[in-house]
């Protein structure tokens, strides 16, 4: 069984729908997926009307927080959520409160990037997103189609990373406070790609310990963003914590080079996860 339990669409920073997306995880050959978009659950009801035969399909997201470090400022931290009630009232809040400050963010960012001369307007980035909240990856397509970038990683590289003139901080809230959101609501939370060396500043061993104390299911270890080394690490803690170890593509459609289902998760775990949830079912046959 072949189980891809971190993706995306055009729900949040992905290129393809969520039919697409669907289509693309039997093409591959997968047996399971989650969809994990960003603070937003609209591409769920999709997923449940479109289905292929033989697919199985974990409704999820990928909640943005803020993480604390030992002696420094807090880090941006992304954390999955699986299988909760979206109706449930606090999280639903969460949610919407990250889309809404998401917007905001993104307007600053291109009139910081319109004042450095940069030919890109707000108009053009919303049609990009295509209703989607607007993120980074809509700001580095509209860079590309602008001419100035090659690509989407290009556009990162020299605009839109953490230390650039255009970059504007997130309104994320704290780490803990969405793994205990995600379990009231009946879900699995599951810390996303926490060692990912190349996105900046990585989490702390001491606080991966304080958020298994608060509810934290498991870490997402085999991703590809994570060196051999970090893996064979995080599952040495997870083991410590009793943490689930999951593993998954991130796939973003061609927003992204790795493919679907380039990496997986263990079936055993999958089972676990499943077990685990009290808020929604996966949609199989």
């Amino acid at each position: 069984m072949r189980i891809d339990l971190h993706t995306h669409s055009v729900r949040s920073d992905g290129t393809d729908s969520p039919a697409q997306l669907m289509a693309a995880a039997v093409a591959a050959g997968l047996d399971v997926i989650a969809l994990t978009d960003h603070d937003t659950t609209a591409g769920w009801d999709e997923l449940e009307a479109g289905r292929p035969r033989g697919l199985t399909v974990v409704p999820g997201v990928e909640l943005s927080c803020t993480s604390p470090v030992p002696g420094g400022q807090a880090i941006g931290v992304h954390l999955l959520g699986y299988l909760f009630d979206r109706g449930h009232p606090a999280f639903r809040a969460e949610r919407l409160r990250l889309r809404e400050s998401r917007q905001g963010r993104a307007e600053e960012m291109v009139a910081r990037m319109r004042a450095a001369g940069l030919p890109i307007d707000w108009e053009q980035v919303r049609a990009i997103a295509a209703g989607a909240p607007v993120g980074r990856p809509h700001l580095a397509l509209a860079l590309v189609q602008a001419g100035r970038a090659a690509t989407v990683d290009e556009a990162f590289r020299r605009y839109l990373h953490h230390g650039s003139p255009s970059y504007v901080r997130k309104a994320d809230g704290d780490v803990t406070d969405g793994v205990r959101l995600i379990r009231a609501a009946g879900g699995v939370p599951v810390l996303a790609h926490p060692l990912a060396r190349r996105r900046g500043r990585v989490v702390h061993d001491n606080v991966l310990a304080d958020l298994a104390a608060a509810g934290l299911t498991g870490l997402e270890v085999d991703h590809p963003d994570h060196n051999p080394e970090d893996r064979q690490h995080l599952r040495g803690v997870a083991g410590e914590l009793g943490l689930l170890c999951t593993g998954s593509s991130d796939y973003h459609g061609t927003n992204k080079k790795t493919p679907i289902g380039a990496e997986g998760t263990d079936p055993a775990v999958l089972e676990a996860i499943l077990g685990l949830s009290t808020g929604t079912q996966a949609y199989a046959d």
